[in-house]
Formats: C-alpha cells, sequence, structure tokens
C-alpha cells in the first residue's frame, strides 16, 4: 500500500489521491450520520429523521467499500511483507498463494467503490422538483404531457417516493395537461430523475386524427435538485415582487372569488413562479419560494459548472434543456432514448417502470464520470 496521504495501489491499479481524500470525507461524514440517528432528538423529529436517514443511505456504500478496500489493501501488505522478508519457508509459501486472491477482492472493491464514489454527491440529494409542460402539437401534446405526469407518479410509487403535486394547469374540454410541478421526495430521486431533463417525443395517432396519421408532439421536464441547505441569497424584500390574484383555469377564466394564487417575480434573474393549487394563500406562497430557490440553485450551479469547462460534456442536472432525449413511438411499442444503444418496451415504460431504464443510464454515466476522473 502506497503511502495512505497520496494514494492506493493494488494489483497494478491506482485510486488517486482526491478520491482517497473524498473518500475519507464520506466515511468521517457516514459515521456522524450513524451518530444523529441514534440522537433521541433526531429520533423524535420524523422529518429529521428521514432527513438523515437519505443522507446516510446514499453514501453508506461508498463508506463501507472504502473501509473494506483498505483492509483488504492492509492484508494485502501484509502478505507481500511476509514474501519479501523470506524468514519461514511454508510462510511464504502461503502467502504466495493468497496474495492473487486478495488482490483480486480488492480489485473488485475498488471497481465497486469508484462507482459509488462518482455517483454519490447525487445520491445525498433527496428532493427534486420537476416540471413538466406541453410542447408542439396542440391538444394532443397537452394530453401527452398529462401521460408523462401519470407515468413519473406511477415510478414514484413504485420507488416508494413521495410525490406531491405543487401546481397544474389542465385542459378542461380535453383533459390534457399544459403545465404541472409536483415535488418528488426519496433516496436516489436525483441520481435518476435527473436524466429525464429535456424534451420528450411522441410518434403515435391522436384521438382527433379521423384519418389515422401518426402525429408528432412533444412535452418538456425540467428536474431541479432541492438540497435540504441551499445557499442562495434572497432580498425578498428589494430583488422579488409579489402579486396574489385570483387562480385561474383553462382560457385564464377565475375559478374562485378568493385571491391564493401568488406570483413571484424575482427581478435580478427574470424568473416568474406562479403557484395556485393549493386553496391556501399562504401554502401556495411557501411552494412558490421554494420553487424560485431551487431555480435559482441550477441556475448557480450550471453557471460554476460552465465556468470550470466550457468544453466539457454536458453533464446530469444541466445543460440545453431543449434537447430532445427520447422518443416513444406507440405503433412499434418501443422507447428510444437518444442516450443509449438500445430500445425499451412502451408499455412498461408507461406503466411506470422505469427501472431497466434508469439502470442504463446511470451506468453510461457512471462510466463517464470514471473515464474523467
Amino acid at each position: 500500500m502506497a503511502d495512505s496521504s497520496s494514494s492506493i495501489t493494488i494489483a497494478n491499479r491506482t485510486l488517486p489521491a482526491r478520491a482517497i481524500e473524498r473518500l475519507r470525507q464520506i466515511d468521517r461524514e457516514e459515521s456522524l450520520l450513524a451518530q444523529e440517528l441514534e440522537d433521541p432528538a433526531v429520533i423524535g423529529d420524523h422529518k429529521k429523521a428521514r432527513s438523515v436517514a437519505v443522507k446516510r443511505a446514499a453514501i453508506a456504500p461508498a463508506a463501507e467499500g472504502y473501509r473494506r478496500l483498505t483492509a483488504l489493501v492492509k492484508e494485502a501488505d501484509d502478505l507481500r511483507a511476509v514474501i519479501a522478508a523470506k524468514e519461514d519457508p511454508e510462510f511464504v509459501a502461503l502467502a504466495r498463494a493468497e496474495l492473487p486472491e486478495v488482490e483480486a477482492k480488492a480489485g473488485k472493491v475498488l471497481d465497486d467503490v469508484l462507482a459509488r464514489l462518482v455517483t454519490a454527491e447525487d445520491r445525498e440529494i433527496g428532493s427534486v422538483m420537476m416540471e413538466l409542460r406541453a410542447g408542439t402539437g396542440g391538444d394532443e401534446a397537452a394530453l401527452w404531457c398529462r401521460d408523462l405526469l401519470e407515468m413519473y407518479q406511477k415510478y414514484a410509487a413504485k420507488k416508494g417516493w413521495s410525490c406531491d403535486l405543487l401546481d397544474i394547469s389542465t385542459e378542461a374540454s380535453t383533459g390534457g395537461v399544459r403545465s404541472a410541478v409536483m415535488n418528488v421526495r426519496g433516496e436516489g430521486v436525483w441520481s435518476e430523475l435527473a436524466f429525464e431533463a429535456g424534451v420528450h417525443s411522441v410518434k403515435r395517432v391522436p384521438a382527433t386524427e379521423a384519418q389515422g396519421r401518426i402525429h408528432t408532439s412533444t412535452a418538456s421536464a425540467a428536474v431541479l435538485p432541492e438540497p435540504e441547505e441551499v445557499n442562495i441569497k434572497i432580498d425578498w424584500a428589494n430583488d422579488v415582487e409579489e402579486h396574489v390574484t385570483t387562480s385561474q383555469g383553462p382560457g385564464g377564466q377565475n375559478v374562485n372569488k378568493v385571491a391564493t394564487a401568488v406570483q413571484l417575480h424575482h427581478k435580478p434573474s427574470g424568473i416568474v413562479i406562479r403557484m395556485q393549487e393549493s386553496k391556501s394563500q399562504q401554502q401556495n406562497r411557501v411552494q412558490a419560494k421554494r420553487l424560485l430557490l431551487a431555480k435559482l440553485y441550477d441556475l448557480e450551479q450550471r453557471k460554476k459548472h460552465a465556468e470550470r469547462s466550457a468544453a466539457r460534456r454536458s453533464q446530469i442536472g444541466s445543460g440545453d434543456r431543449s434537447e430532445k432525449i427520447r422518443t416513444y413511438r406507440w405503433k412499434e411499442g418501443i422507447v428510444a432514448d437518444e442516450r443509449l444503444p438500445g430500445e425499451y418496451q412502451l408499455r412498461t415504460i408507461m406503466a411506470g417502470d422505469l427501472a431497466e431504464l434508469m439502470k442504463d443510464l446511470v451506468a453510461q454515466e457512471t462510466r463517464r464520470r470514471l473515464e474523467e476522473m
């Protein structure tokens, strides 16, 4: 084993110093979170306990893998020391026989640790804001947006995530959805749903198509991480304009006589947030502020990312939101993701079973990040 302050070398492979430092940090953080979960004050606070548990679950595999790796590296170093000493021929023979097996185990653990390392930060984010908007295609685009909303709600239910619909604009005549905002919370939500940002294209015969012609319609998704602690400073008094109005339905008509809808305009960025789903003005205000914070956080993260490397390939959670990422072909019964070589069963995907698709996307992104280490 090399100097622990620089790198770890096992089976002719090296774990870089920066990776070791990050793993040590994760190891310490996991231990502290484990202690928190034994604190009566945390145990008695359901919301706090859930948050701590999600954070720990996100980094525990990397921390445990790092501990296994260091133990195996030490074992391999001890075996090499026995071989180098040449004091007892019998011990030397046993050490020579055991060393390849120990190194092989360490190599597998090293692969797993690296994969866990490059996804650990993503998995620590246990809450996202997801926005869906109908795109081109008129009424059919709104129906497609509704289908996507239901698909993600089904997937969230299968994953055991909580999914709260914060705002929705519907088409009364068709049942379609023009736009929707939902908050999804649970272990791994950002590491998976971040892949969904972009344009989703559907090719199918609309219900209103009399001649059976296939149309192409689109809906877009934006997925914003909502970390527990967002270091975004907002001068609410001077930078944000608030307007309270009555809620509006399709066509702009008022749907009630009480002013409960809240619109926030963040003047420095130009971002406008409108919330009207709740019948409570205060609840709409709270939800609007949460979404504004998430949008500003996402904006800052993308700026930092661009500054670090303008030429770097697009990364999960950033880049051009308008880029088409997936096509759903009704006639063939398949779904084709632009980032993956294979195809997926349409019926399975629309039923909310995105497990295989997500697994492939995560694996591809993990490989890309490992190549950049």
